[in-house]
């Protein structure tokens, strides 16, 4: 009877309500996850007086009111336990997707000693840092999360995240604060060719 008694505490999901639907470590990872894309949303509300380039202000602001989207999704789906009333939506980012390569000379760089120091270039990588930050707690949830509807949408969002990065790199690499050295062609040319597909690879297993 005593190695029966602590099985009484197990609970399969399909006996639980939606709202208590979660895993302890689950609920720790995504209120580190929300904390985090909270921190991103009051942050830039700093950098946007700051900020002297309108196209960088005007991102900074699309950025803001889509993260407000997406904790308000999750912050539903996580009370509810449920779809959201809200479902995930898609980021469309203003950046066209051509990249600037190679490296043109520059004066070193060191932190800045003043906030009037502070200029569109050190927002960039903030804004740069906390999105890094946001995609790779959204992954972790995603991955330790036992509420199915909880785990697609951190799974959903991380695209936008993603998406959000990209088009701050863009902007990052059109005004030269992130420059993208290449290889030498041969070598270029040795990385892309030094895998070869497997055969019939293609096929699914049954």
């Amino acid at each position: 009877m005593q190695n029966q008694q602590p099985q009484q505490n197990f609970q399969q999901s399909s006996q639980m309500s939606p709202q208590m639907n979660h895993g302890a470590h689950e609920l720790i990872e995504a209120h580190s996850a929300i904390g985090g894309l909270v921190g991103s949303m009051e942050q830039s509300l700093l950098y946007e007086q700051h900020i002297q380039d309108p196209e960088l202000k005007a991102m900074s602001k699309r950025h803001k009111a889509f993260k407000t989207q997406i904790y308000n999704t999750i912050v539903d789906t996580l009370q509810s336990g449920q779809d959201p009333n809200t479902p995930t939506q898609t980021y469309e980012m203003n950046e066209s997707n051509n990249v600037v390569y190679g490296m043109k000379p520059s004066q070193p760089k060191s932190p800045a000693q003043s906030v009037n120091e502070i200029n569109d270039e050190c927002i960039t990588g903030f804004m740069m840092g906390n999105i890094k930050s946001c995609a790779t707690t959204f992954t972790t949830v995603a991955l330790e999360a036992t509420n199915p509807v909880l785990r697609r949408v951190f799974a959903d969002s991380i695209p936008n995240i993603i998406e959000m990065g990209y088009e701050l790199f863009l902007y990052q690499n059109k005004h030269q604060y992130y420059q993208v050295p290449q290889l030498n062609q041969q070598d270029m040319q040795n990385y892309m060719n030094s895998f070869s597909p497997v055969q019939g690879g293609g096929q699914m297993f049954h």
